[in-house]
């Protein structure tokens, strides 16, 4: 057996290999002595059937088998030995006919080449790094919510201003039974607040659901529907208001406070609107880390300049999936994942340069982090080791659970890489900024 390379130029090469009959004859008469040992062929003992007959059925197929399979582990050795940085999978060159009874068998398999290149994590224009600051209104907003949701209801025996209706909502050609609570400020039109203020509690009104909310989310939660449903629910609907009540917002004084945060940590209204700012854009954080994690994805690929085995990596996305894609799908999806492939090489390139491959221990260790974090969501503050560990046993046993959160931290590792390597400008916004900035409208 021999195994030879010509390189067609830096990104491709082609590999020759040799077989010879000795290479794999012994391998292949063997199997089919078992094929004999085995055979049921009517009109034969088990065991006694003819060699040639097991020949002629079998022989071709068990000797295409052997080969493909020596061929498959001399190619791989090979490519480990020379240590080649491969795109994709060898592609074998195809022939027209094989006479698989030849002295010499001579097969032929197309390579494609990772380029070589060099990665500047600093680029000359600056990435920008928002930061999304918390503003007087949104903190204003969240500290409303807060004495609503600690506050108390006082029932009242009929319908005003600033209530909160507990509704029966039914329309009878639909079969519609529903109920749900809304807030005054939800509806929408002077005719139906006039309609809703005049009706005591417990008497039903009919009135036309379109114009009746000011969000098209909550008429669909009335009408237990989806929002893009909404053309064909009921025109009109039938409302019984069951309780109004007045919610009484609760006092910002120290038992709130205490309530919200550890004891003695909030002592004044300046305190606790300073805890609500951290909270609020410590949830911005996962959004801004994750576009500036794709922005700075964006520059490298821009800014990383080498060239791929483009017509190779099209010849073998035609055979790499699980169904074969003719040419022209080929060069669809090549141009699709482009993008991709330049960014996995890069990150490679970043990964192996500076020692950024994630190691057993850490991934260990972030696991459990995350076990802790969800645990606490329950109650459980304190989990032991064991639990830990145990918990981590179970999750890095399924493949699938174990490669998500092995993304996720590779995810962290870059993006605190390139926080402390790439050129960045911070930029402090308020929400709706950040929106109109990052993604051009607001959402």
């Amino acid at each position: 057996m021999q195994i030879t390379r010509k390189d067609v130029d830096k990104l491709n090469a082609k590999v020759s290999i040799s077989l010879e009959q000795k290479d794999f004859s012994e391998k292949v008469e063997n199997i089919l002595k078992d094929y004999r040992k085995n055979a049921n062929i009517p009109g034969f003992r088990k065991g006694h059937v003819p060699m040639g007959m097991i020949r002629k059925q079998y022989e071709t197929a068990v000797t295409a088998d052997e080969v493909n399979k020596l061929l498959q582990d001399k190619l791989n050795s090979y490519i480990q030995e020379e240590k080649l940085d491969l795109l994709g999978n060898p592609l074998p060159v195809m022939q027209d006919e094989i006479d698989w009874k030849a002295a010499e068998l001579n097969f032929e398999f197309e390579l494609g080449f990772a380029p070589e290149f060099e990665v500047k994590i600093k680029s000359k224009k600056a990435v920008t790094q928002f930061k999304i600051e918390a503003d007087k209104k949104m903190i204003d907003e969240q500290l409303q919510y807060i004495q609503k949701q600690y506050g108390k209801l006082e029932s009242q025996t009929s319908v005003a201003e600033g209530m909160e209706l507990t509704l029966k909502v039914e329309d009878e050609e639909t079969a519609l039974e529903n109920t749900l609570t809304v807030e005054w400020d939800q509806f929408k039109g002077k005719k139906n607040l006039d309609a809703l203020k005049a009706t005591p509690l417990n008497e039903s009104i009919v009135l036309k659901t379109k114009g009746l909310f000011k969000e098209d989310h909550v008429l669909a939660r009335a009408l237990t529907t989806t929002v893009d449903k909404l053309g064909d629910a009921p025109k009109e609907i039938t409302l019984t208001v069951t309780e109004s009540n007045k919610r009484i917002l609760a006092e910002l004084d120290q038992e709130l406070f205490d309530r919200l945060y550890e004891a003695g940590t909030v002592k004044t209204l300046t305190d606790l609107k300073a805890k609500i700012k951290e909270g609020i854009e410590k949830q911005f954080e996962q959004q801004t880390e994750q576009k500036l994690l794709n922005d700075v994805t964006d520059r490298l690929i821009d800014e990383t300049k080498f060239e791929l085995p483009k017509e190779f990596l099209i010849r073998w996305l035609q055979t790499a999936g699980e169904k074969p894609l003719s040419e022209e799908e080929a060069k669809e999806e090549y141009e699709k994942s482009e993008k991709g492939i330049r960014y996995q090489l890069i990150e490679g390139n970043l990964i192996s340069n500076n020692d950024l491959q994630i190691k057993f221990e850490e991934l260990q260790a972030y696991a459990k982090d995350m076990i802790k974090q969800q645990m606490a969501q329950y109650g459980q503050m304190n989990p032991s080791e064991k639990e830990l560990d145990d918990i981590a046993a179970r999750i890095f046993s399924n493949q699938d659970e174990t490669k998500r959160l092995s993304d996720q931290l590779l995810s962290t590792k870059m993006l605190d890489f390139y926080k402390e390597n790439a050129n960045l400008k911070v930029k402090k916004v308020n929400y709706e900024a950040f929106v109109k900035e990052a993604y051009g409208s607001a959402k």
